[in-house]
């Protein structure tokens, strides 16, 4: 079990290291050493989101089945970076595609299924990050907070689609089809204890 000592020096540890890939993109892209600093950029922070989001599903089974209570911890955070590259995939659409033009921009929305079933993850994504704070969970209430935070159980396929039909055009289904397992898995690991219980 560790001490609350510990479990921040964690915390801050995981909030660094969460950083790290965005330092790497800005690195690089600063640096010349791309060949195509937008797809880079588009792809990284896309697939980060995945990560994250992945990883913070990952926190209740993996404290279930190990008994490492403290792991909880370290989901609001998780989840924050989460909405974070999530933010960020958005801002990259947005400026670089459509150059802050919000109407061009929706068109685009309404006219590709793939970016239209990003941006409703994206925008699922906002109030779960925005009642993130001890004290909207106080001003939701416990079990109104937890029924607004299973979105996330909405979210994670959109994602998971939004990826494969962006893949689709590439022919290159495998990360799709490994993101799609995991995140199965994990949301019918919930399933099952919730059926039992």
């Amino acid at each position: 079990m560790l001490t609350n000592r510990q479990v921040s020096w964690l915390k801050g540890v995981v909030f660094a290291a969460a950083l790290i890939p965005l330092l790497r993109m800005v690195y690089l892209t600063l640096t010349d050493q791309l060949v195509d600093p937008l797809e880079f950029i588009t792809r990284g922070t896309g697939d980060w989101t995945l990560y994250f989001l992945s990883i913070t599903l990952a926190v209740t089974p993996l404290r279930r089945l190990s008994g490492w209570n403290w792991l909880i911890k370290l989901r609001r955070m998780l989840g924050l970076y989460t909405f974070f590259y999530g933010l960020l995939h958005f801002i990259t659409f947005l400026w670089f595609d459509h150059f802050f033009d919000l109407a061009e921009m929706w068109k685009d929305v309404l006219k590709r299924p793939f970016i239209t079933v990003g941006f409703i993850a994206f925008v699922l994504l906002i109030p779960l990050a925005a009642t993130s704070t001890n004290g909207m969970i106080k001003r939701l209430g416990g079990k109104r907070w937890q029924w607004l935070h299973r979105l996330i159980y909405v979210i994670a396929p959109l994602a998971v689609l939004h990826f494969w039909w962006m893949k689709a055009g590439k022919h290159n289904f495998t990360e799709p089809i490994l993101f799609g397992t995991l995140l199965g898995a994990l949301l019918l690991l919930r399933l099952w204890w919730r059926v039992r219980k």
